[in-house]
């Protein structure tokens, strides 16, 4: 039955690997329940209702993963999406935080749709590789720089726009969390990012930086859904910028999770010659209900994540890995005050990390064409100048187009390409 329903062999796989390596996972991925509601708490969310909607987000999609695709990955909120949904759609573009969730949820409904219909390929295909690659390195920075900025190593100043910020208790253990969370990366400790905050949480006590509510109890009963449950607004919804708004966020996602799955795939060994990952279509489809019903309860994106590969590296072969990750997600629930407690100087380590894992590919971008090489540039610094992951995204699309269209190289560019480019001017016209 285990066979049939996790694609759990009993003669090349054990019970025990299995579940040391879901545990792993979990441990290696769980700084998401700190940090997603750390960041969509600027918004004005409850914190309380994010890391409920968080943990459930994260169970059911790689509860879904375990038994649709058996696949030995782990999902939950993207780090991407999550500051896309923070700092660029409330903070930079002004829309309510129950917009922002709209978008969020009709790119979920879209995302079941061309999973579905196998439009993704499409889409997917469309887009030079080159880009994607500066794509993710963008976003790896943009990451990195809300942490420094959240933790006060960086401050705005009016003459320079950013400067080196003053040494306050913050920013201190900010440092701290840093090298501690690269320390621990280079010592292979597992779940090094969590043990990083964790230990940047306690250290924050006496700085005076981590407070501690009267009569704190580690364990609770979960926190309500109520404030953040299907708080939708559908009254900005019909506009070329919230057209391109969900656009964005569904390329995003497709990127983030097929990039993500070639790369696990490749580590399982799963992964035939010709590039094709065993249930993929399913994996893609646990990702889109996850992301539709964490929207429902107020969490953003949900995507396939990387550190998946920690427990892919303790053996874990099947969905019997994903099983045990994502029932731990679920237990997690009655833990809320002690992640809730952890102040967002303590996860800026985790974020500038995240950051430099996804840097990896800015070394697959080829430098020696000026047309690969001046898109993918724009995209990476106008993502962290603009402080928008869409903005940048744009811009290097249109660049791209333009500079291959100059230089007599209209062969390169799909005929999406061109659509895309003509959307995006309109949108810069008429914004």
């Amino acid at each position: 039955m285990i066979q049939k329903l996790l694609g759990f062999d009993k003669q090349t796989m054990t019970i025990r690997t299995e579940v040391i390596a879901g545990i792993t996972t979990f441990l290696t991925m769980s700084y998401i329940l700190a940090v997603n509601p750390s960041i969509l708490g600027t918004t004005g969310m409850d914190k309380g209702a994010v890391f409920t909607a968080t943990a459930l987000a994260s169970a059911i999609a790689t509860l879904l993963l375990a038994f649709m695709a058996k696949l030995p990955f782990a999902q939950a909120p993207s780090m991407a999406l999550n500051a896309f949904f923070a700092f660029t759609l409330v903070q930079g573009m002004g829309y309510t935080w129950q917009t922002a969730m709209t978008a969020m949820f009709v790119e979920g409904v879209i995302f079941i749709l061309i999973t579905f219909l196998n439009i993704r390929e499409l889409i997917l295909n469309s887009i030079p590789m080159n880009l994607r690659y500066a794509i993710s390195s963008g976003i790896g920075i943009f990451i990195a720089f809300i942490g420094l900025k959240n933790a006060g190593i960086i401050e705005s100043n009016p003459a320079t726009f950013v400067m080196f910020g003053a040494f306050t208790p913050s920013s201190v253990l900010a440092m701290v969390g840093i090298l501690l969370s690269g320390v621990l990366i280079v010592k292979k400790v597992k779940g090094a990012l969590f043990y990083s905050i964790l230990i940047c949480t306690l250290i924050g006590i006496p700085l005076g930086v981590t407070e501690i509510p009267e009569g704190f109890l580690p364990v609770s009963m979960p926190h309500s859904m109520e404030p953040t449950f299907c708080k939708f607004d559908f009254s900005e919804f019909f506009t070329l910028d919230m057209a391109v708004v969900i656009f964005t966020l569904l390329f995003m996602n497709i990127f983030d999770t097929v990039g993500t799955l070639v790369g696990l795939a490749s580590k399982t060994g799963i992964m035939g010659e010709d590039g094709h990952i065993p249930h993929v279509k399913e994996a893609m489809m646990s990702d889109a209900i996850g992301t539709t019903i964490g929207a429902m309860m107020g969490s953003s994106t949900i995507t396939t994540y990387v550190e998946s590969a920690s427990g892919i590296a303790e053996g874990g072969r099947s969905g019997f890995t994903s099983l045990v990750t994502g029932l731990l997600f679920i237990l997690a629930l009655f833990f809320a005050p002690l992640f809730l407690l952890i102040p967002s100087a303590a996860t800026s380590g985790a974020l500038v990390l995240v950051g430099v894992f996804m840097m990896d590919s800015i070394s697959k971008i080829d430098m020696e064409d000026m047309s690969e090489a001046l898109p993918a540039f724009i995209t990476i610094i106008m993502m962290v100048l603009t402080y928008s992951i869409a903005d940048g995204m744009v811009l290097g699309l249109l660049c791209y187009v333009l500079i291959k269209l100059f230089c007599g190289k209209h062969k390169d560019i799909s005929i999406t390409m061109y659509i895309l480019a003509v959307l995006f001017l309109l949108k810069f016209i008429f914004a």
